[in-house]
């Protein structure tokens, strides 16, 4: 048994999950409007006073890092980082991928995340295991396997989690991947640096 807070800002939504013993408090907002900074640390205190939890309790920080918004990705890992540090705990990071994929009893799948203008971030697991991939709208509809994701998103053969299920049950699975140090997954470059070639 785990106490811990994880945090995921890497998409539309936020989530946040407080649990202390046999407690959870899932925080919710579906659509954040990618205000992100103004909204986590308020959720943060709300989800840790409602179930009770101090910093110094957790075992330790939980932040999904990517791909998705690469501010809000940032800004979940910095304040998973700087909560872990002030109460010397270990980080667990997840990535998107592994956030869907850890819900999902299936053998061969492929989860989706949307990285917007018809494209998608897309890894497959079991005998459709690859590296993560940026790809178009037309390539997603050619994989074989199952789909999911937490998000809407217009593919047949899709499956949609709920993103406020996912979280706490990830970091419940993965605990056992601590570490001092977590960073952001990015698949591909951001459209600035992308505009500096």
């Amino acid at each position: 048994m785990s106490n811990y807070l994880a945090v995921d800002s890497s998409s539309r939504h936020l989530t946040v999950a407080a649990k202390k013993g046999d407690n959870l408090i899932v925080r919710y907002i579906p659509d954040c409007s990618m205000q992100h900074s103004v909204a986590l640390m308020g959720e943060v205190e709300k989800a840790m006073d409602e179930v009770g939890l101090s910093c110094g309790e957790c075992d330790f920080f939980c932040a999904v890092t990517g791909p998705g918004s690469f501010t809000g990705i940032r800004i979940g890992i910095s304040t998973a980082k700087g909560l872990a540090l002030g109460a010397d705990k270990p980080l667990l990071g997840l990535t998107s991928f592994d956030l869907v994929a850890y819900n999902v009893n299936s053998e061969n799948f492929y989860v989706v995340i949307d990285a917007a203008h018809s494209h998608f971030y897309v890894k497959g697991y079991g005998e459709c295991q690859s590296s993560p991939e940026y790809m178009s709208l037309e390539e997603v509809g050619s994989l074989g396997a199952p789909l999911y994701g937490f998000e809407e998103l217009p593919l047949d053969n899709y499956t949609r989690l709920k993103a406020d299920e996912c979280l706490p049950a990830a970091a419940e699975m993965a605990k056992g991947n601590l570490s001092r140090d977590i960073s952001a997954l990015y698949v591909r470059k951001s459209q600035a640096e992308e505009g500096r070639k």
